[in-house]
């Protein structure tokens, strides 16, 4: 059997590197009514964005809970991209049945940066049976353990008891943490990094998945 073979999400999965920032912007919004607050300009400027040092100020000065506000973002968050990904309005890249044949033959999984629900919501949406998915729970925590730090891919590997395999992403956070959780990180080539200088610490190089399966016991 090949190696177990772990896959980031966004630019691999789903088409483009990451959830567009209108959806977040959107999602606090949305949190931020249901929770009653009236922030100023400023504030809900920063507490659209990622920003945990500033969302906990502003929740604080607002009179709102800080997790409670972070989790709701995420939620709407969430159920706006599935409707996007529904609609075909964020797409799937069309090499990904690559990732399909190498589930008949080996461990696949998916790990992410993104959403935990999106992430178990993509891995129902394509026609691939990953065995193992695990992506950013809705907390400060969750959100502070992020790759480039390994702690995402380290919780798939335990949960399927392997400690060696390959990880498939298209930045270098994907290859540091991959490199750093003890496994052999493939960087994928897109669109939106077709120009970026190769990752030193990248195993190997690919241009689509379909290439996959001929590096796989290359490395």
């Amino acid at each position: 059997m090949s190696p177990p073979i772990l896959f980031d999400m966004d630019g691999v999965i789903l088409e483009g590197p990451g959830t567009d920032p209108q959806v977040y912007a959107d999602a606090a919004d949305t949190a931020l009514e249901d929770l009653g607050a009236e922030p100023t300009s400023d504030q809900r400027d920063d507490l659209r964005r990622h920003d945990l040092e500033n969302v906990t100020t502003h929740c604080d000065t607002l009179g709102i809970d800080a997790a409670a506000f972070w989790k709701l973002k995420d939620e709407y968050a969430s159920e706006t991209t599935h409707d996007l990904i529904r609609s075909g309005e964020r797409g799937l890249y069309d090499d990904i049945d690559a990732i399909g044949e190498l589930a008949d033959r080996t461990t696949v999984g998916l790990v992410t940066n993104n959403r935990h629900a999106t992430a178990e919501f993509v891995a129902d949406y394509v026609p691939i049976e990953f065995d193992v998915v695990r992506g950013r729970r809705p907390t400060f925590d969750d959100y502070r353990r992020r790759k480039p730090d390994p702690d995402f891919i380290d919780d798939a590997l335990s949960e399927l008891g392997v400690s060696d395999g390959l990880y498939v992403g298209d930045s270098r956070k994907d290859v540091t943490a991959g490199r750093a959780a003890g496994l052999e990180p493939i960087y994928l080539r897109r669109s939106h990094n077709r120009h970026v200088d190769r990752p030193t610490d990248a195993a190997a190089v690919v241009d689509s998945l379909a290439a996959l399966s001929a590096v796989v016991e290359t490395v």
